[in-house]
């Protein structure tokens, strides 16, 4: 349906006079004639009844009215979703528990103005490619690993830095310590199911393996932290890694053990990456929100914490 024809009808409904619809949208009186000729031959009915008055709508023009108003108002939402400015805000999160999901959570606290659309896109390549087209604004991720390189035209700062916990279940060797190093993992099994091949995120893990020695196990489907966690609960073996920030409620006959890793603290950096030529107003917000948190947060001893160099 032509929507020129369907603003032209409704200001004419308005006025009652298509001289004063054609006057209201910068048309000749002969182009709003030819606009509402046309949709009434597309619908198959009359839409007005001239008088002397002007025009006046038919019983069918009154019945169409309501949906004509409704198709602008749908047309200007659908304008607006993808209008900078007018649109929410995209920000991609690796997931809904990490640290960077509840740092956009404050943002929004704190600008509750912004309206804000929280996307997960699966894997850093295809998180940074929405940011180079613009179908996000703006993601947060660790840097690609070697072989891998970061596009020139997205620009990368103000990194978060979350800090990893070992979780145990209670019959687990380390199960009672009140902190753990990472070279005293060596040699024990480490279950992550979510590292898929070829992730950001995976290539960050095998890396701590290869560094200090656990056994890092990959294999199985992935049901989600409470099927992991259901796991764990059960093992004295095996244990996994979370952030020390992931909120988490579990049965209380699990009794879970989350050990903090010192000497070094293992932390995996979230960078936020966004289009320098990105126009929408709200993402300066959101970068300078960030770079606020990172001068608050970094860490107090840089030299205490292990991430590869490639992430930081």
């Amino acid at each position: 349906m032509d929507l020129d024809a369907v603003r032209t009808f409704t200001a004419a409904a308005d006025t009652g006079q298509f001289q004063e619809a054609a006057a209201e949208l910068m048309l000749t009186q002969q182009a709003v004639s030819k606009r509402i000729a046309g949709l009434e031959k597309n619908l198959g009915v009359r839409l007005f009844t001239r008088t002397a008055r002007g025009a006046k709508l038919t019983i069918d023009g009154q019945a169409f009215l309501p949906h004509a108003r409704a198709l602008l108002r749908a047309a200007e939402r659908a304008e607006a979703s993808v209008r900078p400015g007018s649109r929410a805000l995209r920000v991609d999160v690796v997931g809904r528990r990490v640290a960077t999901a509840g740092l956009v959570r404050d943002f929004y606290r704190a600008h509750p103005e912004v309206e804000l659309d929280v996307v997960t896109v699966y894997g850093g390549g295809p998180a940074v490619d929405a940011v180079r087209d613009g179908t996000i604004d703006a993601t947060f991720r660790t840097l690609p690993p070697p072989g891998r390189r970061l596009p020139d035209d997205i620009a990368v700062g103000h990194p978060t830095y979350e800090p990893l916990q070992l979780v145990t279940g209670p019959a687990h060797e380390y199960a009672g310590a009140r902190s753990v190093t990472p070279a005293q993992l060596a040699g024990h099994r480490i279950w992550m199911p979510g590292n898929a091949p070829g992730t950001e995120w995976a290539a960050y893990y095998e890396e701590m393996a290869a560094e200090f020695g656990f056994v890092l196990d990959a294999v199985g489907p992935d049901f989600g932290v409470e099927s992991l966690l259901d796991t764990i609960a059960g093992s004295a073996t095996v244990g996994t890694f979370l952030s020390e920030r992931t909120p988490l409620v579990w049965p209380v006959d699990h009794d879970l053990c989350r050990i903090p890793l010192l000497d070094p603290v293992p932390v995996y950096p979230h960078l936020l990456h966004w289009h320098p030529h990105n126009a929408h107003p709200a993402l300066a917000l959101l970068r300078d929100h960030v770079a606020a948190h990172s001068a608050r947060h970094a860490p107090a001893d840089p030299g205490g914490t292990w991430a590869p160099a490639w992430s930081r």
